[in-house]
């Protein structure tokens, strides 16, 4: 079976997070190294275009969660936590945090993007012209770089697609070139 089907049949064809069952896409939570069932959810354009962009969120939208926090299947348990903390401000969201339950291993990739992170405390990723960078963006090599234990070097100009994010250090991301996974430094890079 393929990874949509098995979504599919897993979220009974509606959207894991609100329940709509038009439009519906795979999304992957991110940072992911890669795409299967543990790291995925199955939801609707709406929900996917709120994830993406901050600035189209609709806190009532996300009045939903009030179910789907309650999930048997941590990705959607994950995504939950997020948004009820990009809603913290419509007041309601704080009291399903409240009720909320994850391990500290699920609490930290629930945190993995700086959701549920104070802002003076959260680190913010900069590429060489200090463009902010999230997890999934592609950057292009700005110079010719050799990598640290191997005689490869990745050629200034390589797309790196899909990048995740160091948690602990803002100058770090992490991405693939020639099916090789190497830390990347933040002034060699420059967003797509």
């Amino acid at each position: 079976m393929n990874l949509e089907k098995d979504l599919q049949d897993r979220s009974q064809h509606s959207c894991e997070l609100c329940k709509a069952t038009e439009a519906l896409t795979m999304y992957t939570l991110q940072p992911s190294t890669k795409i299967n069932l543990t790291d995925s959810i199955y939801a609707c354009q709406t929900c996917v275009s709120q994830i993406e962009d901050s600035s189209l969120i609709n806190p009532n939208h996300w009045r939903c969660l009030n179910d789907s926090m309650w999930s048997e299947f941590l990705p959607v348990q994950i995504m939950s936590w997020r948004m009820l903390n990009r809603v913290l401000s419509a007041g309601w969201s704080q009291d399903l945090l409240d009720m909320m339950y994850l391990d500290e291993e699920s609490l930290e990739w629930a945190k993995a993007l700086g959701d549920g992170v104070e802002e003076a405390t959260k680190l913010i990723h900069k590429d060489v012209n200090g463009v902010v960078l999230e997890a999934g963006d592609s950057v292009v090599l700005i110079k010719d770089l050799k990598v640290k234990g191997t005689s490869m070097v990745a050629k200034q100009g390589t797309a790196v697609r899909r990048i995740s994010l160091d948690p602990e250090n803002e100058t770090y991301i992490e991405g693939k070139i020639d099916g090789k996974h190497i830390v990347l430094i933040t002034q060699y890079v420059k967003k797509l």
